[in-house]
């Protein structure tokens, strides 16, 4: 019976142990203080990473290191800059001849900009049509080559965006819509701000992709249309002119792209003569604020009689020597001037006939217009050291021979 009583107390005794120690030693992790071990059991979860997208372009460019003192440049479409072959061909082109730049369209006659644009209004507008899919990274493989980028922006001549703003747009008198020229291209009105900053903010955001400079187009009044029938919103020639409209704009590119390099096209006609030409534009008026002046001076452009010419076009070293002449005189005028004010040293570098209008534009008639710029700048003391060029042709295909090898 002791016996009995004894293996009792012991049972008993052993279930109490039994029930004490799991009763204080069954504790969730969650209670003891956290060790180092515990953090490799609890992981915070880890998302996978977003996949890299093929398409993405790089980032943003710095200008070219060293640019050219002497830009020789050729014109690209956005189309043709979208091309590996074509980009390759305009390399090739570089890499064996006096060529050291290239003109690539970002805002053509559409009004769309060629590339996925940041800016908010150009999203808004819709004013955008993808031809070049990575923009900085083509700049860096140009400027891998050593190659100046320019960047050309049309500015006034813009359908985009006087559909999507027509209340900024030239208005038809007779028809009560936006007015068109003969092309069927609408036209915004010179006289807006607005219009100024949008350009202005397009401008910009290209300088800061790393283009080298920004080359603006059709900076100026709509003319090739029925100009009695154009209803303006904000100009009003009873307060000022044309001619003023222009220069003020000229001043605010300048003053609102402080330290970029500008250039604009002018019709070649501005080169002689003195008045704005019923569009606003006057050489001297860009003097002051434009880094690069480039005047249009195809000799298929101008009128049937120049210079006794019956067909200007077949005389291509006469037509530009004359033109830049006067255009270099007029500069040598302005630089001695004591009463101008210049806010740059301005240059000219004027686009050249490299296409079949007028003539058959061969190796000889395309070296003769480039000659002739030469020859312009010694007759009037302007150095062969700021004496550029740039080459138009709207297929992009260029006249080789015509150009000296590297």
């Amino acid at each position: 019976m002791r016996k009995f009583i004894y293996f009792l107390i012991l049972v008993i005794a052993g279930i109490g142990l039994f029930l004490f120690f799991t009763s204080n030693n069954n504790l969730v992790l969650s209670d003891l203080p956290k060790t180092a071990s515990q953090e490799d059991i609890i992981k915070p979860e880890v998302k996978p990473e977003k996949p890299i997208d093929p398409n993405a372009d790089i980032e943003n460019q710095k200008p070219l290191e060293n640019p050219p003192k002497i830009i020789k440049a050729i014109y690209s479409t956005a189309w043709s800059a979208s091309s590996d072959k074509k980009i390759d061909y305009f390399i090739n082109i570089i890499k064996n001849t006096e060529i050291n730049a290239v003109v690539i369209d970002i805002k053509d006659y559409t009004g769309n900009l060629s590339y996925k644009s940041d800016l908010d209004l150009v999203k808004k507008y819709g004013a955008i049509e993808v031809k070049i899919s990575k923009p900085n990274a083509l700049i860096k493989k140009l400027h891998d080559q050593g190659i100046y980028v320019i960047a050309r922006q049309a500015v006034f001549q813009d359908p985009a965006l006087a559909k999507a703003r027509p209340d900024l747009a030239l208005q038809s008198i007779s028809k009560g819509t936006t007015w068109k020229d003969y092309k069927g291209i609408s036209w915004m009105d010179t006289s807006s701000k607005e219009v100024w900053d949008y350009n202005v903010a397009i401008a910009k955001e290209a300088l800061n992709r790393g283009f080298d400079e920004v080359n603006f187009d059709y900076i100026r009044f709509a003319s090739d249309g029925n100009m009695a029938d154009i209803k303006y919103p904000f100009y009003d020639s009873k307060i000022t002119t044309k001619r003023q409209v222009m220069n003020s704009f000229f001043k605010y590119l300048r003053e609102n792209l402080p330290g970029a390099k500008i250039s604009g096209d002018l019709f070649g006609y501005t080169t002689l003569l003195q008045d704005d030409l019923g569009i606003g534009q006057n050489l001297n008026d860009a003097f002051p604020y434009l880094d690069f002046i480039a005047p249009m001076v195809y000799p298929s452009h101008y009128n049937k009689g120049f210079n006794g010419h019956t067909n200007p076009a077949d005389y291509p070293y006469d037509v530009v020597y004359t033109s830049m002449l006067e255009a270099d005189k007029r500069l040598n005028q302005f630089n001695n001037s004591t009463t101008t004010i210049k806010m740059t040293e301005t240059q000219f570098r004027p686009w050249l006939q490299d296409f079949d209008l007028g003539a058959e534009y061969d190796a000889a008639k395309v070296r003769a217009q480039i000659q002739a710029v030469y020859d312009a700048a010694s007759t009037t003391g302007i150095s062969l050291d700021k004496s550029g060029w740039m080459l138009w042709s709207p297929s992009n295909v260029y006249t080789k021979d015509a150009l000296l090898p590297k």
